[in-house]
């Protein structure tokens, strides 16, 4: 076997033995990484050995905390779906929105606000999640109906708050990103935190377990926003992700300064999964951010996809990544594949997301979301770095982006023994929110 063809091996066989080793894969934002991922440990209590269902079931267990879901509901709709049938998980997730939805708006017409509410809340992440499968072929009408759908039920929802939530349209080049601002209840200017959710999240679904609600419980403004290659620009105008994330925070922070209930010298950036990369990037250049949280930390986020690739082949490799023709490493990637249900769902969402037309275009994309070159020294404002002691794909990352920080800089680890050791502490939102905005309102003063 030449080079050539080892090197054409590699990943393929990475991946799948990523997957194997790591258990259930973190491969959802705004709380895991894009490609095989251990964010837990332990044999799936439900769809056997299918470790991305799993997952994606975890991730609506913890959305309850918030009002994003509820145990029973998730049992009842899991049990109706078999391992690896993406229609089947469609199918049961947008039934169940449609029947809640339903009830809910029954509800509102009697003059149950709170009933309402709550029906709402859950009916708009079961249909986010319905429809989280189904991007390899992004033309399915079904990821249309439930985008708008999951849209439409979580503004109602937004709207029956004691202090209402806002649905805002933030200027960005020439169109806007969605986001909502959470007003905090106290009066005048308030710290605000502004924060987004990773490679396939959304701004909706950071209320239920991405920290919004935290953050103004303890009297925080907080505004959410999707950047390009996430949950509104992606679908309603196929906005993909750009490595240059600073071009999309700053006009985010432009147009927090002009509401008047933000504080302009108490503005901080979160990003969540993947958005550990994205913030820091964009924090290194924007510099009227108070403080910044990477949770969790991300260095480089292809160093995981090139983990098993020999240090003496990896300029080759990426070469052959770039290149105009690479038919081995096609052909591998097409077969692990078709192999791995992780790897299947990954390269599929990785090519919506990132505009690449083939998986091997999406492996060469993500080569250019690193914070290195001194991008990370650049960094100036107060950083808190969050780890997770079971994410064994991106073990090392927080690490060594707080190794590279010259700022003033907090490393704050989670633990498996505490239930909060998987990526970005998926089912342990609670405790980790806790810790984190007790480290923000010390850092802000």
């Amino acid at each position: 076997m030449d080079r050539r063809q080892l090197l054409a091996m590699t990943v393929p066989v990475a991946l799948a033995a990523a997957e194997v080793k790591a258990g259930p894969p973190g491969n959802s934002s705004p709380t895991s990484p894009p490609v095989p991922a251990g964010a837990a440990a332990g044999k799936p209590l439900l769809f056997g050995d299918d470790h991305q269902f799993w997952y994606e079931t975890l991730r609506m267990f913890g959305a309850a905390e918030h009002g994003g879901a509820q145990f029973g509901e998730v049992v009842a709709i899991s049990s109706r779906i078999a391992p690896g049938d993406y229609d089947a998980w469609h199918d049961a997730w947008s039934e169940a929105a449609d029947k809640i939805a339903a009830e809910a708006a029954g509800q509102l017409a009697r003059g149950h606000g709170v009933s309402a509410r709550d029906g709402y809340a859950r009916a708009s992440n079961y249909y986010r999640s319905s429809e989280f499968f189904l991007h390899g072929n992004p033309d399915d009408p079904r990821i249309a109906r439930a985008y708008q759908r999951s849209v439409e039920c979580y503004k109602i929802a937004a709207g029956l708050f004691d202090r209402p939530i806002e649905a805002v349209e933030i200027p960005y080049e020439q169109t806007t990103l969605p986001g909502y601002f959470h007003r905090a209840s106290a009066p005048g200017r308030r710290p605000t935190i502004i924060m987004h959710s990773g490679f396939d999240g959304s701004a909706e679904e950071m209320h239920f377990i991405g920290g919004a609600r935290d953050a103004v419980e303890r009297g925080y403004n907080a505004l959410v926003f999707d950047g390009p290659g996430q949950f509104g620009p992606i679908h309603r105008a196929g906005l993909v992700f750009r490595p240059d994330w600073e071009k999309v925070v700053t006009p985010v922070v432009d147009f927090a300064l002009k509401d008047p209930g933000v504080d302009p010298g108490r503005i901080a950036l979160m990003g969540v999964s993947l958005g550990g990369e994205l913030a820091p990037r964009a924090a290194a250049f924007e510099k009227r951010l108070a403080a910044l949280i990477a949770n969790d930390g991300v260095y480089d986020f292809s160093a995981p996809h090139l983990a098993t690739v020999p240090p003496e082949q990896h300029a080759e490799f990426v070469t052959l990544l770039r290149a105009e023709q690479a038919p081995a490493i096609d052909q591998m990637l097409d077969g692990v594949m078709k192999s791995s249900p992780t790897t299947r769902w990954a390269f599929a969402h990785g090519m919506y997301a990132t505009g690449a037309p083939t998986p091997r275009a999406y492996l060469a994309a993500v080569l250019d979301y690193n914070l290195r070159d001194g991008i990370a020294e650049a960094i100036s404002c107060p950083t808190l770095v969050c780890e997770a002691e079971g994410d064994i794909f991106f073990k090392g990352q927080p690490q060594l982006l707080y190794d590279h920080l010259t700022c003033k800089k907090t490393l704050m680890r989670f633990t498996e023994a505490e239930g909060a050791g998987a990526h970005c502490q998926v089912g342990a939102n609670r405790l980790a929110f806790a810790r984190i905005y007790d480290w923000l309102d010390e850092t802000l003063g």
